[in-house]
């Protein structure tokens, strides 16, 4: 599957029903907490073949974001990642990086198409049963309707979910699209050249920051690191 074909992106007109949506989300209540307290993050992966190098690096990585978190009381990660045509899974939520990297050891990667609606959808329906602090997602592709995204970007916002879209590489398309996944959540968008391990490590500690503790976890790490301040700047209502 050619990941670099372009496809359209919503124009203004079609965005109109996900204004409504931000509206209707400032009258929303709040999912519940997490019954352990911890903030809650849901780390999405793109496992498809062109995938393999930063699957390997984020695998590394993972760690660092219950370090991360750790710094601001604490984080429980849940691993979702797609591969070939139709699979994409989901891990329990853990609470410290073993858990995660042991499932992450396992999985090879595969040949195959994004689906990254079935990602938002996910990270909706476990809002809705208990508060998730943030989505982060690390793929380089986009190959699904952009509207259709941007409508489910809408309903993840209702529940008060912040998308971190980190992409690999500089593929317009994935970058316009996730680009405005995070403007309609009110998250914010990253991007790593393919190997740039301590970028990917700056993005992963910032959402895990702040899915543990807010904007103020966030903006502590902002005050070393560049690339978290860039993050921080875009976001709002954090």
């Amino acid at each position: 599957m050619d990941k670099s074909r372009n496809a359209p992106v919503p124009q203004k007109g079609q965005t109109d029903d996900i204004a409504a949506f931000l509206e209707e989300a400032k009258r929303t209540p709040a999912p519940d907490a997490s019954p352990s307290g911890r903030g809650r993050l849901i780390f999405a992966l793109d496992a498809t073949m062109s995938r393999q190098p930063t699957w390997d690096a984020a695998q590394a990585l993972q760690a660092k974001m219950f370090d991360a978190a750790a710094r601001s009381g604490g984080l429980e990660v849940q691993l979702v990642y797609y591969r070939g045509l139709f699979e994409c899974r989901a891990s329990r939520f853990v609470s410290d990086g073993r858990g995660i990297a042991e499932l992450m050891s396992r999985i090879e990667v595969r040949g195959g198409e994004t689906q990254i609606g079935r990602v938002l959808a996910h990270a909706r329906d476990e809002a809705k049963r208990a508060k998730v602090g943030a989505l982060v997602f690390v793929g380089d592709a986009m190959e699904e309707a952009p509207d259709r995204l941007a409508a489910l970007a809408g309903e993840l916002a209702l529940q008060g979910v912040k998308a971190f879209m980190f992409q690999e590489g500089s593929d317009q398309t994935a970058r316009r699209v996730f680009s405005e996944i995070a403007r309609l959540t009110g998250g914010a968008y990253g991007a790593f050249d393919p190997g740039a391990a301590a970028r990917l490590e700056s993005l992963l500690r910032a959402a895990a920051a702040y899915a543990a503790g807010g904007r103020t976890a966030l903006a502590r790490e902002a005050e070393s690191d560049p690339a978290v301040r860039l993050l921080l700047t875009q976001m709002r209502g954090a």
